[in-house]
């Protein structure tokens, strides 16, 4: 399967995967106090260990095998997963529970359902460079969010443009071109579901609350929906290192951090992983050389 393939290609780049365990900032409790700390500066960043290269960029690797992962590698890949982990979650709950979806056209419909596998299948091509899975099984959401379609789409759109400045860290950051490029070419498969999560918003139907005219993303603006492609270039959200894109999310994946942003934290969402079908053989991931 498509998912599938792309993980084990993984495995026969010649990159050597350091069999670095999820210990430290890397574990459950660790990593979420690492991103936490993400927004004290230098000074706090330095304070967390193999963190520590996101706040320098990493690039020092005098004594690095040739081909092999850096920490900050790692870390980047991590987070991602993270991230791939919540996506598919919620695209997971927005097919099978949001009541507006049924009400959709049918080309929006497949859109959301190919997001779905699309999220999926870069999740298993960095657990395949990790070597381990993602250390949350569950995430949290606002009370509405699959009951709403507003509510719906303003946390979509949200976590896509998160996605997005998150993959130009690593386009910044990683520590080799084949890296890099693979970043830019999920970066921009997230930029197809920001400006496809904008086009939805006309189609909600009037007895699901729409047609609905703005979407709320990260950056707490009410965005017209036309024309949904409204950026000229994707927005970096000026994050420096992944840490930022963390704490950004941070709301989604721990329950304090849900309760005081005023999610539901009483109700977790759990992440099923499954094999994914991409659309297109031609659109699948053969590997890091493209």
């Amino acid at each position: 399967m498509a998912g599938v393939h792309g993980a084990s290609e993984v495995d026969h780049t010649g990159r050597e995967a350091t069999g670095e365990t999820w210990t430290g900032p890397s574990t459950r409790r660790g990593f979420l106090s690492a991103a936490a700390a993400a927004g004290t500066g230098a000074a706090g960043l330095a304070a967390m260990g193999p963190a520590a290269a996101l706040a320098t960029g990493g690039r020092k690797h005098k004594h690095r095998k040739a081909g092999a992962l850096t920490k900050t590698d790692l870390e980047i890949l991590k987070a991602a997963q993270i991230a791939e982990a919540l996506a598919v979650t919620t695209y997971t709950n927005i097919i099978n529970t949001a009541p507006f979806f049924k009400n959709i056209p049918d080309d929006d419909q497949d859109y959301l359902k190919a997001a779905r596998q699309e999220e999926m299948s870069h999740y298993l091509l960095e657990e395949g460079v990790t070597k381990k899975p993602s250390p949350f099984t569950s995430f949290y959401y606002p009370s509405k969010m699959f009951s709403d379609a507003q509510t719906t789409l303003n946390i979509l759109v949200t976590l896509e443009d998160a996605f997005i400045a998150a993959y130009l860290v690593g386009v910044r950051e990683f520590s080799t071109p084949d890296l890099r490029v693979t970043a830019a070419r999920i970066m921009g498969i997230e930029s197809d579901h920001r400006t496809l999560a904008r086009v939805v918003g006309g189609d909600v139907a009037g007895g699901d609350g729409g047609p609905i005219a703005a979407i709320t993303g990260i950056q707490k603006v009410a965005e017209p929906i036309s024309p949904p492609n409204n950026n000229g270039y994707e927005r970096t959200l000026l994050l420096k290192n992944i840490g930022q894109a963390v704490e950004a999310l941070l709301p989604f994946a721990e329950p304090k951090a849900a309760e005081k942003a005023g999610f539901d934290a009483t109700k977790p969402y759990k992440f099923e992983p499954f094999t994914p079908t991409l659309a297109n053989a031609l659109g699948e991931f053969h590997s890091f050389k493209g």
